[in-house]
């Protein structure tokens, strides 16, 4: 009979993913590619934001969710960007849906059994810095169930009623003044405990219409608490021709100073 070992059995650390849906064609950019797939600096935004998520060493997969019909050419993409030799994280590609909810889903669907924390990260935000990230990710495996980055607010916000037949861009009735000291502006990526997400989308998609567009506001809804960790204003999301030119100069500013 073989003598017991005094080891202890090896224990497979839960892993961490990041899931970046980029199925969506980013009208107010304008006409052409879809956003996640325009140059800044030369290099897709999606593959900015792929390495952005891979720049975290706890990341060891990164799921891109593609337009339906797009998975071939966005893997092509992805393969003409490899990261680089530092980043260790495995890419992968899947079909995504119709509405973003639906590829979070489907990218939530194809995760390993041992990914325990899952990032949900815009395309549309290539220049998150890795310290954001990471710190998404220690607030996560210290126990909560979701967790957001997030700045406060420098403007004033007005709150409208709703709109009533009335005209785009004609005048809008102020309805109250909320306290811009407790309001945020939150960013990506969110993390999450998986089971906890995996729920929020099991219950709620169903009920969410066109879809939702914030997977934190999902898991409020189940009644799990969500925290915030400090955002960073370079992880804005790029929507408009403007945020594509800020984007510009946020990066030709790292590359002078740091090579990025």
């Amino acid at each position: 009979m073989n003598a017991m070992s005094d080891r202890a059995p090896a224990v497979t650390p839960a892993r961490t993913a990041a899931v970046i849906p980029a199925a969506g064609r980013g009208v107010r950019l304008g006409p052409g590619a879809p956003k996640a797939l325009r140059a800044l600096g030369g290099t897709p935004m999606l593959v900015h934001a792929v390495r952005a998520m891979a720049a975290s060493r706890a990341v060891s997969l990164v799921v891109v969710v593609a337009p339906p019909d797009g998975a071939p050419e966005v893997r092509a993409l992805l393969d003409d960007h490899p990261l680089t030799g530092h980043d260790r994280a495995e890419v992968l590609v899947v079909p995504g849906g119709e509405t973003r909810q639906e590829s979070v889903r489907l990218g939530l669907a194809a995760l390993p059994a041992d990914v325990a924390t899952v990032l949900v990260h815009d395309a549309a935000r290539p220049l998150v810095p890795v310290d954001t990230v990471d710190a998404v990710i220690a607030a996560v495996r210290e126990g909560a169930p979701a967790v957001v980055p997030a700045l406060p607010l420098a403007d004033t916000v007005k709150q409208v009623g709703p709109r009533t037949g009335a005209a785009e861009g004609e005048p809008e009735l102020v309805t109250g003044t909320p306290e811009r000291a407790l309001l945020r502006a939150v960013q990506t990526p969110q993390g999450f405990d998986r089971r906890t997400l995996d729920a929020a989308h099991e219950k709620f998609a169903a009920q969410e219409g066109e879809g939702a567009t914030d997977d934190a506001g999902m898991v409020e809804r189940l009644g799990a608490p969500v925290v915030l960790v400090p955002g960073h204003e370079e992880a804005f999301k790029v929507t408009r021709p403007l945020d594509l030119v800020l984007a510009e100069a946020v990066l030709a500013r790292r590359r002078a100073n740091d090579g990025f």
